[in-house]
């Protein structure tokens, strides 16, 4: 088992020491067991010497039902701002709308931009199907379906927008590719859909081949996520550094952490330029709260990667060989015990973990962090400068709310209404192109997706040219949802041409 897969580091505070005095950190004791396990892992972190000044703040549940939509208070952003270092335990978002994810909203406003999930297997200990995993799932963490953007258009359809930019791209492959470099892995591989998706996606794939071209020395290959997920789940050997986007690698870090064994032996790694947040995978298990049965290990391990961040490689190196200590010695709690022997209490097994400080494994590889420093990710560069793309209009979508009709006779009415300078091209329902030349066969909603270009293929018009095409549609009866543009930049098309095309 390789010993390097908790060092984790904000690449732009690296320290040249380890400190001297108590670190101020940042600690939510979270919601469900997360006052449990959280408070196990700091009584862990103080016997085994951890240099830390916690600060606590109040975040989830009850911040939520009291008013703050976002599950924290104003005053504890202060706290973050000041320590720049977040334990957090686990949270309960409420259920019903009008709640926003407390991961997500502190994730995005202070650019925690990379998630970092090592998934291990700790076989024999801990009953697994692929004893030799050993793969760490690096996700960005800002963009895609993540930035929530939704809306109902019409009675029967919704959207969700999936953004995904060039800087971020850059900044999460690159951070990949140095964690791979630093951590002495050897391959990184790209899971993405850009058979479908091939814009938003095609762009992932596009910078990951960029910059792996600046990385040589390390494997590359990409996978399709579907095939990726499976081959993850069948033959995780396969992969060492996995490099993707926010939703495929939320999915993808919970199937290998559970492959691995259990999803609550996972810790997890939120880092950004100046703030970093440090979490087990799993959720708050309201369900089993209070019952003293949980396992702090997710959690605890990713106080380890924190301690290693904050330069206490000494603290960070006692607490995970007295962990794997445990782990080899039976103690375990409910959810890994198995067949492996009698299951212990969320107390005992913090005491376990203690009364092992300063022993070592006998069957794992002893963990080593003494030269964490030199062995962090190296400082990830600001995204490339790029000119300025010459950027021409020519054309736009405009998606119409209007009952579920035969698409030639809908075709009929737009046509009488296209303007010298626009004529309608095509008509989508659902991304499927129903006219010209559509399917009886194909089913049709409300949401009707109109697609009006130039007159002249070859040139350009003027944005004056799409409001009086809409000011037509208006005054005929038309309910306009919205509108996209139809660009080119530097003579590429800058849009999809949908399916059927």
């Amino acid at each position: 088992m390789r010993d390097d897969h908790s060092v984790v580091s904000t690449p732009k505070t690296r320290l040249a020491a380890l400190p001297k005095q108590d670190v101020a950190i940042t600690v939510a004791l979270g919601d469900g067991i997360g006052p449990e396990i959280t408070r196990a892992t700091l009584r862990i972190l103080e016997a085994a010497g951890a240099r830390i000044a916690p600060e606590f703040i109040d975040i989830g549940e009850q911040v939520y039902l009291a008013g703050h939509s976002a599950g924290i208070l104003p005053d504890a952003w202060d706290s973050l701002r000041r320590t720049k270092v977040f334990l957090k335990g686990p949270v309960t978002t409420p259920s019903g709308a009008g709640y926003k994810s407390l991961n997500v909203t502190i994730r995005k406003t202070l650019g925690l931009y990379a998630n970092v999930r090592p998934c291990i297997s700790y076989a024999p200990f801990v009953a697994t199907q692929s004893p030799s995993m050993n793969v760490v799932i690096v996700r960005e963490n800002e963009e895609d379906l993540y930035a929530g953007i939704e809306h109902r258009q019409t009675d029967e359809v919704y959207q969700c927008l999936k953004l995904i930019s060039r800087p971020g791209c850059e900044r999460i492959i690159r951070y990949a590719f140095e964690y791979a470099r630093s951590h002495g892995r050897k391959k990184v591989t790209c899971m993405v859909k850009d058979n479908i998706m091939k814009m938003t996606d095609g762009l992932f794939y596009q910078v990951f081949q960029e910059i792996g071209a600046e990385y040589p020395e390390i494997m590359q290959d990409r996978y399709i996520i579907d095939i990726g997920s499976a081959r993850l789940a069948t033959r995780p050997e396969q992969f060492d550094v996995v490099v993707t986007t926010n939703l495929y690698g939320d999915i993808i870090s919970d199937i290998a952490a559970e492959v691995s064994g259990s999803i609550g032996l996972a810790g997890s790694a939120n880092i950004g330029d100046h703030v970093a947040m440090f979490e087990a995978i799993h959720g708050s298990a309201p369900d089993i709260a209070g019952q003293g049965i949980a396992n702090p290990s997710g959690l605890l391990l990713g106080a380890v990667m924190m301690l290693v961040h904050i330069r206490q490689a000494d603290v960070a190196e006692r607490i995970h060989n007295a962990w794997l200590r445990t782990i080899e010695d039976g103690v375990h709690t409910a959810d890994i015990a198995g067949n492996n022997g009698q299951a212990v209490s969320i107390e005992a097994f913090t005491q376990a973990v203690i009364a092992r400080l300063g022993q070592e494994p006998q069957h794992f590889a002893k963990v080593r962090y003494q030269n964490a420093a030199e062995s962090v990710p190296a400082p990830v560069a600001q995204a490339t400068a790029r000119p300025k793309a010459r950027k021409l209009l020519i054309g736009v979508d405009v998606f119409l709310h209007h009952k579920p009709i035969s698409p030639d006779r809908l075709a009929e009415q737009l046509c009488k209404l296209s303007t010298e300078f626009l004529q309608l091209q095509m008509i989508t329902n659902r991304g499927v192109k129903v006219w010209p030349q559509g399917f009886p066969e194909t089913f049709c909603t409300d949401h009707w997706r109109c697609r009006f270009v130039a007159r002249d293929e070859h040139s350009s018009i003027r944005f004056g040219a799409v409001i009086q095409l809409l000011q037509r549609l208006n005054e005929a009866g038309f309910d306009i949802i919205k509108t996209e543009n139809l660009c080119s930049f530097d003579g590429e098309r800058g849009f999809a041409l949908g399916q059927g095309q």
